[in-house]
């Protein structure tokens, strides 16, 4: 290994250069050199012969890591080691994912990891000496990387502006939006959706890196733009304009919070994801409707534990709606005298009726979730019947009953939140 002053002169001249820099340490260790940003962005790589792997060639056309090897990375534990060391580590062969025996080593700033160098093991395995430069390389290359994050923070605020603009409806020309998207995105998305997280607290410069990571990574959706707003994430995704999009977004909401909690123990988080437009014009909308699935999932956290996308908020997405047009001194006469026999007689058929309607009129679903046998179900519905003066046969009553329903408890889940906010 050369001493510190040849180590010094070997990286002089290069400016921010990283691809002078990949060169570089490629030359003096003889094998490919990767080097990627804290997000495994590609950031620069080192002129190779036919000597490589498929996961560096996959790297390399996509500009980023691809995620199965990401995944596979943390599962093995070397991505977790790397971010707890300046250690260089060695990785062994993972032939799954295309991913050769290589070493890396994390590249620190303070306290902070701003990226990685990846060597190709080639022709002979690295020696404790070739790891010893490599440590060496990551020090040298802080400074080459942070030059380049300088200039990467400026657009990102400007990109953040742009967001806002959109998510307050304050941009509406399609032309000067398709235009502002070109700068910022570098994309005019065929489809789009806005996507809402909730944090348990709100979002540190920490979890702000975090969130990167896993935005940078994912491969189930294209995030091109997103801000963050005290415990929120806010996040305008491209999406395929296909019958795939809602299932794309549902296994991205999924994947995400699962990740975020296993690899960062941050939880409980919640999404939500409006519906999905081409016209950029409703980018507002879909943000609302985003926001008011989180809404719905805080009032009804049961009944909604599996919705995350507004297009399956069913009746749930016209409840705020109907509360407002409803007049305030109308009452189903139906589930009033059900209401005041319940008080009377201390039973329970205004709970029967409504287990029995979100079971789809089931007998044996809504007898299970009541915990009682189907006799004393098959009571209570005739008494539901007798006392409301119910055909529950019709299914226009049962649709009408199960709208009053669901508006009684949306209003009092209204009013307890209220009341827990001292409004």
């Amino acid at each position: 290994m050369p001493n510190k002053e040849n180590m010094q002169a070997l990286f002089q001249g290069l400016h921010g250069d990283l691809e002078d820099f990949a060169d570089r340490v490629s030359t003096y260790l003889g094998c490919p050199i990767t080097i990627e940003d804290a997000n495994h962005r590609l950031l620069a790589y080192s002129m190779h012969d036919d000597r490589t792997d498929k996961a560096r060639i996959s790297t390399i056309i996509g500009r980023r890591v691809p995620e199965k090897v990401i995944n596979s990375l943390w599962k093995d534990g070397i991505i977790p080691a790397l971010l707890k060391s300046p250690d260089p580590v060695k990785v062994p062969a993972i032939s799954d994912v295309g991913l050769g025996n290589r070493a890396a080593v994390s590249i620190w700033k303070n306290r902070d990891v701003i990226g990685f160098i990846w060597a190709l093991e080639v022709d002979k395995p690295f020696t404790k000496e070739d790891l010893e430069f490599l440590q060496y390389a990551a020090k040298e290359a802080k400074n080459q990387i942070l030059q380049l994050q300088t200039r990467k923070h400026r657009r990102l605020a400007s990109d953040q502006e742009f967001l806002w603009q959109l998510l307050t409806g304050h941009l509406q020309d399609p032309k000067e939006i398709k235009e502002q998207l070109i700068q910022h995105a570098h994309v005019i998305p065929q489809a789009f959706s806005v996507l809402v997280f909730t944090f348990p607290s709100d979002i540190s410069s920490e979890g702000e890196r975090q969130i990167a990571y896993l935005l940078t990574t994912t491969q189930k959706i294209r995030p091109i733009l997103y801000t963050t707003d005290d415990n929120k994430l806010i996040l305008f995704a491209s999406l395929e304009e296909d019958k795939g999009a809602a299932l794309s977004l549902s296994s991205f909401i999924s994947s995400f919070i699962s990740q975020m909690d296993s690899r960062f123990q941050v939880q409980p988080i919640f999404g939500a994801s409006g519906q999905v437009y081409s016209e950029f014009s409703l980018v507002q909308q879909s943000y609302l409707e985003a926001q008011e699935v989180l809404s719905i999932k805080h009032l009804f956290p049961v009944e909604t534990e599996g919705i995350c996308l507004y297009s399956r908020l069913g009746i749930y997405k016209y409840l705020a709606f109907l509360s407002r047009q409803k007049n305030k001194s109308s009452k189903s006469d139906q589930l009033a005298r059900i209401l005041l026999y319940d008080q009377k007689h201390q039973t329970n058929l205004f709970q029967t009726l409504r287990i029995y309607l979100e079971k789809d009129s089931n007998p044996n679903e809504a007898a299970k979730t009541l915990h009682v046998h189907a006799n004393t179900l098959t009571y209570r519905l005739k008494r539901i019947s007798e006392v409301g003066d119910i055909n529950l046969k019709d299914s226009v009553q049962k649709t009408g009953l199960f709208i009053e329903i669901k508006l009684l408890q949306y209003e009092e889940a209204q009013s307890l939140a209220s009341l827990d906010f001292g409004e």
